[in-house]
Order: C-alpha cells, then structure tokens, then sequence
C-alpha cells in the first residue's frame, strides 16, 4: 500500500447574483469571489485490507481538520476489505464532526458494489474525476507559475 499526500492550492467558487428590481427591464448581475483555499489530496495505491488499513488510517486521520476539504483518489485501489471499510467511515465520521468536506474519486465498481449492497454509500459523496471532485468542493485548481 502506498500513500501520496498532497496539498492542492485551490481558489474557491463563490457566486452571488444581485437583481435591481426597479431597473426596466430587470437587471441580473453576478458576482465572483475568489478565496485562497487548500484541498489535501490523498493518492491511495494498493490493496486496502486488514494488514494495511491501519497504517492508511494512521496517516490519514489526523488530516480531518476543522473545515478541512480532502479528495480520496481511490482509482488505484483494486481491493477494499471490511477493515477498509472502517478506515472510510472512521474519516467519514472525523470530517464530518469537523465541519469538513470528504469526496471519494474513481471508486472502481467492485468497491462502489460493495459500498452500495452495505449502505457504506450513502454516507459518501462520490466523483468518477478529480475534476469533478474539486468542483464538488467548489474549487478550481490554481497553476502557479514556476
């Protein structure tokens, strides 16, 4: 099992829209605003099992701070077991108690089957892209020069 833990600089996406009634015809206008924000990014590789699910736990959770907003890219994870299970819904149950944001990212279908059948699904926000799931948080990628 291996482990990348990445901090992502992101700008978060907040719109307003502000009519003026009293102009003819009605008047829409939207307004942007851009906050400096950091997603973590986790990369998880490998099998999460009995045997590794606790070191993936051990790194993972003390990443649930307060309003924290964590991607779990899952695409490399071919197998989840129960004790991977627990480790999700023990970050679950963090992030959450924390105010914070949890999105899982390219589940693959027997993980998402096994999710499903045991109801471990509806606690999750799930995205098939790390696109998609910065979006899920209302953010956009910042590309900083080099």
């Amino acid at each position: 099992m291996e482990i990348n833990i990445k901090t992502l600089q992101v700008t978060a996406v907040e719109s307003a829209v502000s009519v003026d009634a009293n102009s003819t015809p009605p008047v829409s206008e939207q307004v942007s605003v851009d906050t400096l924000q950091q997603v973590t990014l986790i990369e998880m590789v490998g099998d999460v099992d009995a045997s590794t699910a606790p070191l993936v736990q051990q790194q993972v959770l003390p990443l649930a701070q307060p309003g924290a907003k964590i991607l779990l890219d899952m695409s490399q994870v071919p197998y989840m077991s129960s004790a991977g299970l627990r480790m999700l819904l023990s970050l679950y149950r963090q992030v959450a108690a924390k105010n914070g944001q949890l999105v899982l990212v390219g589940l693959v279908e027997q993980i998402k089957d096994t999710m499903s059948i045991t109801g471990f699904l509806d606690f999750f926000t799930t995205r098939d892209t790390l696109d998609s799931g910065l979006e899920t948080l209302n953010v956009q990628l910042q590309v900083l020069p080099t």
